[in-house]
């Protein structure tokens, strides 16, 4: 299913764009995952990637966080497809799309994420490498993964 990706920085979103982000979000990482305090602070100075269907719902999201906000590196984060469309290459695309805009928003910098460690294989077929032991990060086992800069 193809879905329009749109860049938006957080004040563009607008009352809607701001709704739908946390409501899927809530949707996966709250209600499937265990509760945990989503809205972190970074949203304000984050680059959000919105993937809608044609009727304008949001199915996809990631943010891209400049460098030195949580890591040394770009950061993506929030990585999230909603679950009618997991495991049809959405979350490809969409990882496609957020490596697209570093690349072409800060050229040669590394990439890191803090990934589920479960999705390493995920992550691993878009460049990114283990870079730390595995820890719990709200109650979910995660992974640093650091992607060198092109």
């Amino acid at each position: 299913m193809p879905l329009a990706w749109v860049w938006l920085r957080f004040g563009d979103l607008g009352a809607d764009g701001v709704y739908d982000m946390l409501a899927l979000r809530a949707r996966v990482f709250v209600l499937e995952q265990g509760p945990f305090l989503d809205p972190d602070g970074a949203d304000r100075s984050a680059w959000h990637l919105l993937g809608r269907k044609a009727g304008g719902e949001l199915m996809a999201y990631l943010r891209l966080l400049d460098p030195g906000v949580k890591y040394d590196e770009v950061s993506i984060g929030r990585v999230v497809v909603d679950a009618a469309l997991r495991g049809r290459g959405v979350g490809h695309a969409l990882m496609r799309e957020g490596l697209a805009r570093c690349a072409l928003t800060w050229p040669g910098h590394a990439v890191r994420i803090s990934a589920q460690a479960r999705l390493q294989r995920f992550y691993r077929q878009h460049g990114f490498e283990t870079a730390s032991d595995e820890y719990l990060e709200d109650g979910v086992p995660h992974v640093q993964m650091r992607r060198s800069g092109s």
